[in-house]
């Protein structure tokens, strides 16, 4: 579902990713850990394609760096679901408005806006919020607004950038299990984290990133 072939991408003042190859498959945990800087988020980058490999390929739900047009990255990207550390939510928006935001965009009905959101808002315990404004949450719940938005769309696989870099460790764990409860309903989940204490112990596949350098590790 996901395939890095010799992928690189580098930049100045950042390790970036270097000679990349692995492939993740329909539905995994993939765990990547690493120091801060040492090429995580540009390693989810390149899988939602807004860093394309300078050298090799990445190769994402049928669609090729090496082939993929910038009309049909908007398409990839309806596929890739994505969770920011710092949640990237539109202040003025109540939490159901920014979870509707993707399906706004690619253009569906407001019934059937209205249905999938107030699931996902259900499923993740955010229904009695659904008025509020993100101000007006805790950093915990803007998260898992954040994960609402990400997954409303149906993904094939959530992108997790240090979900969890902002909070306590009590909404850190939180945060987890959710995630962990998206992957066992089929959807692939990658979380990028410098935090291993509290994935250490999780039953993941896990890639360590060192200075661009990508390995597989027992976590």
């Amino acid at each position: 579902m996901i395939r890095f072939s010799n992928a690189t991408f580098s930049f100045k003042g950042s390790a970036g990713v270097s000679d990349a190859t692995f492939s993740v498959d329909e539905g995994e945990f993939i765990c990547i850990i690493g120091p801060t800087g040492a090429g995580k988020t540009t390693l989810l980058r390149m899988i939602y394609m807004d860093a394309i490999p300078q050298e090799g390929s990445v190769e994402v739900a049928g669609f090729s760096s090496d082939k993929i047009r910038s009309k049909q990255i908007a398409l990839l990207r309806r596929k890739v679901g994505m969770v920011f550390q710092d949640f990237e939510l539109l202040d003025d928006r109540s939490v159901f408005e920014n979870v509707a935001l993707p399906l706004h965009v690619i253009g569906m009905s407001r019934e059937d806006v209205h249905s999938k959101v107030d699931g996902v808002l259900d499923k993740l315990g955010l229904t009695e919020k659904s008025h509020n404004l993100p101000h007006q949450l805790s950093g915990g719940e803007q998260q898992i607004v954040s994960l609402a938005r990400a997954i409303v769309k149906d993904p094939v696989v959530v992108l997790a950038d240090e979900p969890t870099g902002n909070l306590d460790p009590a909404a850190s764990f939180k945060i987890l299990k959710l995630l962990e409860a998206i992957q066992e309903s089929g959807t692939a989940v990658l979380m990028a984290t410098h935090n291993y204490n509290l994935v250490k112990d999780r039953n993941y596949r896990f890639f360590e990133i060192i200075k661009g350098q990508v390995r597989a590790s027992s976590g």
